[in-house]
């Protein structure tokens, strides 16, 4: 068995001359420094077959990693060059044990030309790799196996009051048997548990149903997908793909805001998985009423179904999270005071959370410190700095509305009532204030308002707090609210 790392191509078979092209795709998108750290060690076990690709990099830290940031994005670039190719499997190869592999099988081979993605840049530590998931004999050789992440399953999320309905309606749409509703919508802010929640539907219904036709992609995909067949002039097979689905999973619907096209397709695409009783799972950053440049009826199917919000963690939430993956680095020695300063001054988003708690054990791992308070401030200080001064405009919104006791759906409606006029100038006047929005991007979160209505707002606002205490009063209350 030979391992191929690059280099001179001569004699290479076809997947290791795909294998060079990969790594220079990769350095040009990555960049040298993340290249250089993370993928280049990335080798081709080669005999290779055609079909299925093996990669091994030396370190079970390393393997997770690529696993986690790189295993769609790898399957993509080998179909562009081999579009014969079934699955890339990335494992650990050691001197003396077995590899420990995982497969990540994609969509059936469509050539295309792959846009560059950025990767996400927070570290993962290393899990055990997912069991092989059983599949029917007959249909495991014709059935597309959905990408899901090994460690999106129910029983690794934390629950409590802020996601709990959540949680209990992903879990009663992954049972078998008749469907008790369709779509299912959930909303919330980014790094909430919103695409947890979505792998471990997949997971849990795969588990029941195995030879279930399942496919999970996010909207952006969804439409590059789209674009790529009507370019190719197979829209056809894309179209039957998607709704011969007994399960599909589509992630942060925002991204078709304003698309057209795509929008069109999308609306078809779930009328015929709801006409059909099949199961649908639509996730957004957002409430249905509050998407703004996503048709109305596409929204009306949304609300048809069950629509569950994921709320912004708790204190409690966030420490039972960290609390939970200290159990799965048992070689980690995270003191309490450690813990508690992520818990209390990362509240943003759990997988900042997460993020924050795998930078400080990675970093003590690569320079063999001890972890006390000093150290984790030290790892952490930008991201404790960026925390404390990042506010967005959902969250404006939540507590200007909270303040004024009126629906946050009513910030962004067409109401002139003063009882509604006021808070709402009140909260643009916050967003330009304690956001680096633009003033167009600020009238668009208010309904698709003109920036000149912001800018109105925001001198009329000026203006009451020089002469109406209570204006004042109330806009200072909201600031150190949103400030703490």
């Amino acid at each position: 068995m030979c391992v191929r790392q690059g280099g001179d191509q001569a004699g290479l078979s076809d997947t290791g001359r795909a294998w060079a092209r990969v790594r220079a795709n990769l350095r040009l998108s990555a960049g040298a420094r993340l290249f250089d750290q993370w993928l280049a060690p990335m080798s081709l076990v080669e005999p290779c077959d055609g079909e299925d690709v093996r990669l091994a990099l030396p370190s079970a830290f390393m393997t997770d990693w690529v696993r986690n940031h790189y295993a769609e994005r790898l399957v993509h670039e080998f179909r562009a060059l081999l579009p014969g190719v079934r699955s890339v499997s990335i494992e650990t190869r050691r001197a003396s044990s077995a590899p420990d592999v995982v497969a990540i099988t994609a969509a059936p081979p469509v050539q295309r030309p792959i846009a560059p993605a950025a990767p996400l840049l927070d570290l993962a530590a290393a899990l055990p790799a997912a069991a092989p998931r059983p599949t029917a004999p007959e249909a495991s050789l014709h059935i597309e196996r959905p990408v899901l992440d090994p460690r999106y399953t129910f029983d690794r999320f934390v629950a409590d009051a802020s996601n709990r309905v959540a949680l209990n309606a992903a879990r009663a749409l992954a049972e078998p048997g008749p469907v008790r509703f369709s779509p299912l919508f959930i909303h919330g802010g980014t790094g909430q548990g919103k695409s947890h929640l979505m792998h471990a539907i997949g997971h849990a219904f795969l588990d029941a149903r195995p030879d279930a036709r399942v496919l999970c992609m996010s909207a952006e995909r969804f439409m590059f997908d789209f674009v790529a067949a009507m370019r190719a002039r197979d829209t056809h097979a894309f179209k039957s793909r998607l709704r011969g689905c007994d399960l599909l999973l589509i992630d942060d619907l925002q991204f078709i805001a304003g698309k057209d096209a795509t929008q069109e397709e999308f609306f078809h695409t779930i009328n015929e998985i709801m006409a059909a009783g099949k199961r649908l799972v639509i996730s957004a950053d957002r409430a249905p009423q509050a998407l703004d440049g996503v048709e109305s009826r596409i929204l009306g199917r949304m609300s048809a179904g069950l629509v569950a919000d994921v709320k912004g963690s708790t204190l409690e939430l966030r420490r039972a999270v960290l609390a939970q993956r200290l159990v799965e680095l048992p070689d980690a020695t995270v003191p309490a005071d450690v813990v508690d300063m992520i818990a209390c001054r990362i509240a943003s988003s759990i997988r900042e959370v997460e993020g924050a708690l795998n930078r400080v054990v990675a970093y003590a791992s690569l320079t063999g410190e001890v972890i006390d308070l000093g150290f984790a401030q030290s790892v952490l200080g930008d991201t404790l700095r960026g925390a404390q001064r990042r506010v967005t405009i959902d969250e404006i919104q939540k507590v200007v509305s909270e303040h004024f006791e009126i629906k946050q759906i009513d910030l962004l409606s067409a109401r002139r009532a003063r009882a509604v006029a006021r808070p709402r100038q009140i909260a643009m006047y916050l967003a330009k204030r304690m956001t680096t929005r633009s003033l167009p991007e600020i009238g668009r979160k208010f309904g698709g308002r003109d920036h000149s209505t912001v800018i109105h707002a925001v001198r009329r606002i000026e203006e009451l707090r020089d002469t109406d205490r209570d204006v004042d009063g109330a806009v200072r209350t909201l600031i150190h609210q949103l400030e703490s």
